[in-house]
């Protein structure tokens, strides 16, 4: 199965918003509150994790549509 560009896209993006939520996890928890640095990395991973999303369903729909 080859894979999409899309697709590849996408899990990148999930890859890094994970990575960016762990870091933010770990920064709030040596930081003791919420520093400015750990808020931007929040942001930061929750707009990857929306872009990613919004790749996922255009591969999908690429995808749907090479199978008609």
């Amino acid at each position: 199965m080859k894979k999409s560009k899309e697709y590849i896209i996408c899990s990148t993006l999930f890859y890094v918003s994970s990575i960016l939520s762990y870091l933010t996890a770990i920064i709030n928890i040596i930081g003791g509150n919420h520093t400015s640095m750990g808020i931007a990395w929040l942001c930061l991973g929750s707009t990857f994790l929306c872009l990613g999303s919004v790749f996922l369903k255009k591969s999908k729909e690429n995808n749907d549509d090479k199978d008609k």
